[in-house]
């Protein structure tokens, strides 16, 4: 059983059964050009909070091979790793700090549950923004809404340096079935338009 922590800020409640930490595995079935990927790879994502009005998030990945001659342990290859922030969208007030370091302009603001509610959209659930920076250059900002237990994203903007891989834009599906988090990625790399890329079914581990 999952226990809420107790200085959870109310902004966060809406996202608050993501907190944790979550592994398993998935699979990674992505065609480019004339060549189709298809393999099975480990999955770690790390969603925590700091006091703050948004979650941290943090993901790594590892390509599984079949065991070597004589090896009983699957072979790991790191994938691309993740950092960012989740959070409900929002107007920036004077009682937040930023942008920069600049410190707020009044006094901080408790937000209540009464605050929260009054963000809920026409469906019934939360608009709510993903900022995500992978570990080969690129950036995503994702939009998307919460409502309960699921979760969809599409990105907004995408940011990349000069050297990384054409990539697009992206889709991400969040949903929490039966005490595991399921989540499918869909991107437009390589000139392709959005397709299926990835999937993974994960535990919470603590």
């Amino acid at each position: 059983m999952f226990d809420l922590p107790t200085d959870l800020p109310a902004d966060l409640a809406p996202l608050s059964w993501l907190i944790g930490v979550w592994e398993g595995t998935g699979v990674i079935d992505y065609e480019i050009e004339d060549h189709r990927f298809a393999g099975e790879f480990l999955h770690r994502v790390s969603f925590s909070h700091d006091g703050g009005s948004a979650l941290n998030y943090s993901a790594s990945a590892w390509l599984l091979q079949d065991p070597a001659e004589g090896d009983t342990e699957r072979g790991r290859i790191p994938l691309v790793s993740e950092m960012g922030y989740w959070r409900l969208s929002r107007a920036a007030s004077d009682a937040d700090a930023g942008p920069g370091l600049l410190p707020a302009r009044t006094a901080p603001v408790s937000r209540s549950a009464d605050d929260v509610e009054k963000l809920r959209n026409a469906e019934g659930g939360f608009d709510i923004e993903a900022s995500i920076v992978h570990s080969d250059g690129i950036s995503e900002l994702y939009l998307g809404s919460i409502r309960g237990p699921r979760i969809d994203l599409a990105t907004d903007a995408v940011v990349r340096t000069a050297g990384t891989k054409v990539y697009a834009a992206a889709t991400r599906m969040y949903g929490l079935v039966d005490a595991h988090l399921l989540w499918a990625w869909d991107i437009a790399a390589y000139g392709r338009e959005l397709s299926s890329h990835a999937s993974a079914r994960l535990a919470r581990v603590q």
